[in-house]
């Protein structure tokens, strides 16, 4: 382990990325693992699959429909009550991970990476943040990756990261424009030992650094990341809002702590994760054609049978309040689940001897049954919402049963207020 030294760097300098090492993070996952990569969409034995399967209960539904739905309908019910389930276990068993703050007597240097996009009017904010972190910023190494084009934020970033321990790192211009690009450029420039993702407007909690340091050093070799909950502090702004901190908290303080405790694959956050830079190198970095490239880093260690944990401290975030900022965030979120999905489902035999088959089948109530969820979520709340209040005979008494113990999982765990 690494301590840190006494290099010389220079702060409020930019430093401009050749075409060398763009084409890099562009590409250099995708040819370490084209199997992994999402730039291919769909391959030929997928679409074969898929083809199978429609044209299966297509014929099963002209031959005898009432089997045909009797087969859609057993399948969906068991699939939602074992995600059901597993929300109600987790609730059942909710606590607070243990967290131990780490006092080494040589700090390991920590590299914080940190993506702007039109950001310029948070960048001060971020800095404030980092810099209330409890770690020696000798031991830091800050990472502020803005693209090339983005003048305004490159100004702000410059004009503000002043200290020796931040680096403002120009990312030109290029296809794909996707957070995971920009973080492979700052990981091929990583000095520490550890890596931490931010975005722009995260404040994490001043301890989360010491937190998970003392993880990495409680845990084993195949501990290859750690997860710090996300939190809402915008709860009040809007009916949006209240929805994603319930959304938050139940994912965050309940759901992953309870597949870190049984030593599950877990889908990690978008922010907040932090990594052993050797493992993460070894995994190839990041999916730049992935959208939402935390959950697959996730699964993807998990197929190479490492360990994710979590730890107590938070990172607050800000919700989006407006409906158009949610489309676009759901949206994304939902292309990138896909994506990871139809990459874990390209050999789903060669996953399962990766992953072990209980890892595998928590993917798939977690990863395939949410897109599931997020597909039906509409018409099935207009369906139970009528057999609620009409005397129409729309669902079975077991599926209204399942439907609203599937809402009642939505109360949410209490999460902290930023102070």
């Amino acid at each position: 382990m690494g301590g840190a030294d006494g290099e010389s760097r220079q702060g409020n300098a930019a430093v401009q990325i050749d075409a060398a090492a763009l084409d890099v993070a562009r590409l250099g996952f995708h040819r370490a693992f084209p199997a992994r990569s999402a730039k291919r969409r769909l391959h030929v034995t997928q679409v074969l699959w898929l083809g199978a399967v429609v044209a299966g209960l297509a014929w099963l539904g002209r031959s005898d429909p009432t089997r045909a739905l009797d087969v859609v309908h057993v399948s969906a019910f068991a699939l939602f009550a074992a995600m059901i389930l597993v929300r109600l276990l987790a609730a059942a068993h909710l606590a607070a991970p243990l967290t131990r703050l780490a006092t080494p007597g040589l700090w390991p240097v920590y590299t914080i990476l940190c993506p702007l996009y039109r950001e310029a009017n948070v960048v001060t904010d971020l800095i404030l943040a980092l810099e209330r972190l409890d770690y020696p910023h000798e031991a830091l190494d800050i990472k502020l990756l803005v693209e090339g084009d983005d003048e305004e934020t490159v100004a702000a970033t410059l004009a503000a990261a002043r200290a020796p321990h931040m680096e403002v790192v120009i990312v030109p211009a290029s296809a794909p424009r996707t957070k995971p690009k920009a973080l492979n450029v700052g990981l091929a420039r990583a000095r520490g030992d550890y890596v931490v993702v931010y975005d722009a407007e995260d404040r994490p909690h001043p301890q989360q650094l010491r937190a998970a340091l003392a993880a990495f050093e409680d845990g084993d070799d195949t501990l290859a990341c750690v997860q710090a909950p996300l939190a809402i502090d915008n709860a009040g702004a809007s009916w949006l809002a209240r929805q994603y901190a319930a959304e938050y908290a139940i994912q965050f303080f309940a759901v992953l702590p309870f597949l870190a405790r049984h030593r599950l694959p877990l889908p990690l956050g978008g922010t907040s994760n932090h990594f052993r830079t050797q493992k993460l190198r070894e995994a190839g970095g990041w999916d730049p054609y992935n959208v939402t490239e935390d959950a697959d880093i996730g699964y993807r260690l998990a197929r190479n049978r490492q360990q994710i944990g979590v730890i107590a401290p938070p990172t607050w975030e800000e919700a989006p309040v407006g409906l158009g900022a949610w489309l676009n965030q759901r949206s994304r979120w939902i292309k990138g689940h896909l994506q990871t999905w139809l990459v874990l489902m390209r050999n789903p035999f060669r996953t399962i001897h990766e992953m072990g088959l209980t890892g595998f089948l928590a993917m798939q109530l977690m990863l395939g049954g949410g897109l599931l969820a997020a597909a039906v979520h509409g018409p099935l709340a207009f369906v139970v919402l009528i057999a609620a209040l009409t005397p129409f005979d729309l669902l079975a008494p077991a599926d209204f049963t399942l439907a609203l113990f599937g809402y009642s999982s939505r109360c949410s765990p209490r999460s902290p207020r930023a102070h």
